[in-house]
């Protein structure tokens, strides 16, 4: 078993460090870079903040190294450098499934193009406070008991499985409880107001559609985080890894929601590759005891399971009009 000590250092995760980083990226996309105006994300916008966040995560991960480097030695600067790409290679691609589901949840609910990003912004202030705490729970209960890696290669690989058996069937938003919870307990105005989560009606606060959204979004990532993060822990049990890994590919999730929003339809092939990383993810937890992949071994299969697959959409979808 992969031991759970983290060579996430005290000031590596607050003052000058990750954490102080990630609230000041986020205070930047809020409150500078047009986190406050009102406007559609163009896809020359989006390209740009991918890449930024693309950028980001290979600068943060030599600096990893080259940190490691030269306190722990080559080894462990190269196993650790190989972790973090191989984790955030993985949440950044099964993000991917999160934009089939909020494009479903923006369309169903009518949510005007200029209004969707303030949503997912603060959809990843959630996100990381979730994930957080899912990722520090997780630490603690595999560092504790250590065969519950094992459980989490069985759920893998049965949600991989089920995965491929469901990747063509769309979810129905009506019947998702939680919205029927919100519906029945929240007043709930018809009419959207804007970027407005609530309102005032003759001195009654109405909720807008836009928060139910917001709700929607806030649980389709919780549900992924419960795929995603066991399978960052079958790749490393360091919490540093597991969640710079997981930090770095949220932040940059709603640059690409909108970058692949008009051409959601060309990746559909996608979802079968995804389904075929955590199954190969959960059996490789499960085969441990006789045989341990090795992380660049992993992170070759999983770059390639979900190269195949992306190419073999656009392949399908070639001749396909673009409207």
């Amino acid at each position: 078993m992969n031991n759970t000590i983290s060579i996430g250092e005290p000031w590596m995760w607050g003052g000058a460090g990750f954490i102080a980083f990630v609230l000041v990226m986020l205070a930047l996309d809020l409150f500078v870079f047009g986190g406050r105006k009102v406007h559609k994300v163009s896809v020359k916008e989006a390209a740009l903040w991918s890449m930024a966040w693309f950028s980001l995560a290979l600068i943060f991960s030599a600096g990893l190294w080259w940190y490691l480097n030269g306190t722990v030695g080559a080894e462990i600067a190269d196993k650790k450098a190989l972790e973090f790409l191989t984790g955030y290679l993985i949440e950044k691609s099964l993000s991917v499934d999160n934009v089939f589901i909020f494009l479903l949840i923006f369309s169903s609910f009518h949510v005007a193009a200029e209004y969707q990003r303030r949503v997912l912004i603060y959809g990843v202030l959630g996100a990381i406070v979730m994930r957080a705490i899912m990722i520090l729970a997780g630490a603690w209960v595999v560092r504790e008991f250590s065969w519950v890696l094992y459980i989490f290669g069985i759920f893998l690989v049965i949600t991989g499985m089920r995965m491929l058996v469901m990747a063509e069937k769309t979810p129905d938003l009506e019947k998702n409880p939680v919205l029927k919870f919100a519906r029945r307990h929240l007043r709930i105005s018809y009419d959207h107001h804007g970027e407005k989560f609530s309102v005032m009606k003759d001195g009654v606060r109405y909720f807008t559609p836009l928060f139910l959204v917001l709700i929607l979004i806030e649980v389709t990532d919780l549900v992924f985080a419960v795929d995603s993060i066991p399978a960052i822990f079958a790749i490393t049990t360091d919490p540093f890894i597991v969640f710079t890994s997981n930090i770095f590919a949220i932040m940059g999730l709603w640059a690409l929601y909108f970058l692949l929003a008009d051409v959601a339809d060309r990746f559909h092939l996608l979802k079968y590759g995804l389904a075929m990383v955590l199954t190969f993810i959960g059996a490789k937890v499960l085969i441990m005891p006789w045989y341990h992949v090795p992380v660049a071994a992993s992170l070759a299969i999983v770059a390639v399971l979900i190269g195949s697959s992306v190419l073999a959409s656009l392949i399908a979808t070639r001749n396909k009009p673009s409207f």
